[in-house]
């Protein structure tokens, strides 16, 4: 099987919210998880869905097929630094606030198409 890659470094979503967003499109053809998430109500599946197509567009490059009858086979997403910042709270103290960011990886596969010959 002939596969291509994607991968988005140090986006500010934190990986804890994209990883439910990631967990859904795994395994699906891509035509169906394009609308899957373009309707995903979240945050993460906007950067998704550009990380997907980066991927689509990888595969197409690299000649492996139509995107019609490509599915994502691996997809996943790691936690990158953190922004520590802190937030001034009363009497002279102060709360630390973490802005998390994320890796976000996205592996699509296409049938090989030299396997019949």
């Amino acid at each position: 099987m002939a596969e291509a890659k994607a991968i988005l470094r140090f986006v500010r979503v934190a990986p804890r919210k994209a990883r439910p967003v990631i967990d859904m499109i795994r395994g699906q053809q891509v035509p169906q998880a394009l609308s899957m998430l373009k309707f995903t109500p979240r945050a993460a599946a906007k950067v998704i869905e550009k990380v997907l197509r980066s991927a689509v567009a990888n595969a197409e490059h690299k000649e492996l097929g139509d995107s019609e009858s490509m599915w994502v086979s691996r997809a996943y997403v790691d936690c990158g630094p953190t922004f520590k910042r802190f937030q001034a709270r009363a009497m002279g103290r102060a709360a630390s606030i973490h802005k998390r960011t994320s890796h976000i990886t996205v592996v699509v596969e296409a049938p090989d198409l030299t396997a019949g010959k």
